[in-house]
């Protein structure tokens, strides 16, 4: 049993689509609230978040700066695209590291490889 042509050309335009949502839902961003309630789980991982720059420092294109999306901060160590000024909006791309996990506390950190404009 052969399937039209017509068909076969839905059946590819609908795959298509789905790719191209599901790629974009897997760039979308994360809140740091997430990524501190369970830093096991995003270990090693490739995240992105986006928030306001709260506290700055960099140099000869290197830095480190904290970003606050209204559920947490977290700090970014930039060894590339040094630090964007504070109360900058931006979003970032990285890998994420977790420092420390004591008591209710959780310290993590990510290692810019990517910004974004939120």
């Amino acid at each position: 049993m052969s399937i039209p042509v017509r068909s076969r050309t839905m059946l590819l335009v609908g795959a298509v689509a789905a790719g191209a949502a599901l790629t974009s839902a897997c760039r979308g961003t994360m809140s740091i609230q997430s990524l501190l309630d369970d830093p096991g789980r995003y270990e090693g991982e490739t995240v992105r978040v986006k928030g306001e720059v709260t506290r700055a420092f960099g140099a000869l294109g290197q830095g480190a700066y904290r970003i606050d999306d209204g559920t947490g901060t977290m700090n970014v160590v930039s060894r590339e695209l040094g630090a964007p000024r504070e109360g900058a909006e931006v979003g970032v791309e990285g890998t994420f590291r977790s420092v420390f996990t004591f008591g209710g506390e959780s310290g993590a950190v990510i290692l810019e490889k990517d910004r974004f404009d939120p």
